[in-house]
């Protein structure tokens, strides 16, 4: 099962524990879809990546995006050649959402022999050609674009082995060589990572993951994070599923924390956050649907 899928079987779960919520996430969403058919960012702005996200909440929830409005933003992008790596994964995902194949014959050969330009000396991925060394983020855009177009990642051990480095000293993960300390995102995008490729990992990544979840029930990025957040909760939840460790979670206390993110229309990303938007909505979705499997 491809990354995106794996989430988005979990993410089906949510209504369950939303029950009549459920239907005011459904409105939100629809209306975070701009005249364009882009969903719109924090700044009301259409962007793919909220798009991407927006696309795949929407799924969760069982409802129907405005498929021509959206066909029609997405065919403006082309093949993605001028965006930069996030969106250009972004644009294949969405497709991908819709269903309906490729925007032109030529879409996916295209995009898959660009892809390996990015390929980093050390066998992974960066944002950008020619660099030494490969990032977690950037692996997993990729990997996650070969999957979609139901393509084989060449040299996938070298790939595992880029992963692997960029273990830190504590434990965790950085998203890249240069960073001393393992961060919660981080750490749980290399468990999945790992997991898709065949890997191990190491045993002592799971109770690092479950050593995040704080006294409210969230998550920390870090040790010393001031306050747990909606991304590290639900990357954690479903690494930790990965590696069979889901129950494991204090799991009454991580309801607890989601609901105090609860606005009446979605949730939050933090307990300092002051805006909704289709990013956390998925991430939320994918928590609740993990807490409903452990529960």
């Amino acid at each position: 099962m491809t990354l995106r899928l794996e989430m988005l079987q979990v993410a089906r779960l949510a209504p369950g524990l939303l029950g009549e919520a459920a239907e005011s996430v459904g409105e939100f969403l629809a209306g975070e879809v701009a005249e364009d058919g882009g969903a719109r960012d924090r700044a009301g702005t259409s962007d793919l990546y909220y798009t991407a996200f927006l696309l795949d909440a929407l799924i969760a929830l069982r409802r129907e995006p405005p498929r021509e409005r959206v066909r029609n933003y997405l065919a403006g992008y082309g093949d993605g050649s001028e965006l930069d790596l996030v969106h250009r994964a972004c644009l294949v995902r969405c497709w991908t959402a819709l269903g309906e194949g490729w925007p032109t014959p030529a879409f996916r050969l295209d995009v898959l022999s660009s892809i390996e330009e990015l390929r980093s000396a050390d066998g992974g991925y960066a944002k950008a050609a020619g660099r030494a060394d490969g990032t977690l983020y950037d692996a997993f855009l990729v990997l996650g674009m070969y999957e979609d177009f139901d393509a084989a990642l060449p040299e996938p051990e070298a790939l595992a082995a880029s992963c692997a480095r960029l273990r830190t000293a504590d434990g965790g993960y950085a998203n890249a060589l240069d960073l001393p300390l393992g961060t919660t995102p981080s750490t749980a995008a290399a468990v999945v990572l790992l997991k898709h490729l065949d890997a191990p990992v190491p045993a002592e990544v799971g109770p690092w993951l479950l050593a995040r979840q704080g006294e409210r029930g969230g998550f920390l990025a870090t040790p010393d994070a001031p306050l747990p957040d909606l991304l590290s909760t639900a990357t954690s939840l479903h690494a930790l599923a990965a590696l069979q460790r889901a129950g494991d979670v204090r799991r009454e206390a991580a309801l607890d924390y989601l609901d105090t993110l609860w606005s009446g229309r979605s949730f939050y990303g933090h307990w300092a956050d002051d805006a909704l938007d289709s990013e956390y909505t998925f991430y939320a979705l994918l928590a609740l649907g993990h807490l409903s499997v452990t529960g």
